[in-house]
């Protein structure tokens, strides 16, 4: 998020960081006298996957890439729902159970645009931005991959899960 006019009290939020997420200093710095609407989606990291107990996550991103990506995709998602806030951030390094790995801030005068503008930020992010996870596992094994993993559900790489739920629409 950036300072402007229209959000006098935004504050300028890095998109990628290796620091642990500020929930509620990023949703207290997201309200606008002109948003009815604030959604906060908080991507935690949760003690299990594939069957197996996590232990915790580890990221990796290409920054300055990722960081240019997020940006471009919260301006175009301001521009297509009029967003008054948008901001995104991403962690990268050791993200232990129950840490938000990622954040999603949208807020617009009605409450359907912002969460159909949160919901298209995050799926972009997570299926477009160049980061990657580990998955470190209590028995000691551990997983990398994308920071997508649509494909265990769909069969295949190139096919993600908000696609097939957009053609179901």
């Amino acid at each position: 998020m950036t300072t402007s006019a229209l959000c006098p009290q935004a504050v300028e939020v890095k998109h990628i960081t290796s620091e642990p997420i500020d929930l509620p200093g990023l949703l207290s710095a997201s309200h606008h006298p002109e948003a009815g609407a604030v959604v906060l989606f908080s991507g935690d990291v949760r003690d299990n996957n594939l069957g197996k107990n996590v232990a915790y996550l580890e990221y990796e991103a290409q920054e300055v890439m990722a960081s240019k990506l997020i940006a471009e995709i919260l301006e175009e998602a301001r521009i297509k729902w009029s967003l008054s806030v948008a901001v995104a951030q991403h962690r990268i390094g050791k993200v232990s159970v129950s840490e938000a790995a990622v954040v999603v801030i949208t807020a617009t005068p009605h409450r359907r645009e912002a969460y159909e503008a949160n919901r298209h930020i995050i799926d972009r992010i997570k299926h477009e931005v160049p980061i990657w996870k580990c998955e470190y596992f209590n028995d000691g094994s551990k997983k990398w991959g994308g920071n997508c993993n649509c494909h265990e559900i769909t069969g295949s790489a190139n096919k993600h899960i908000y696609e097939s739920e957009k053609q179901n629409l």
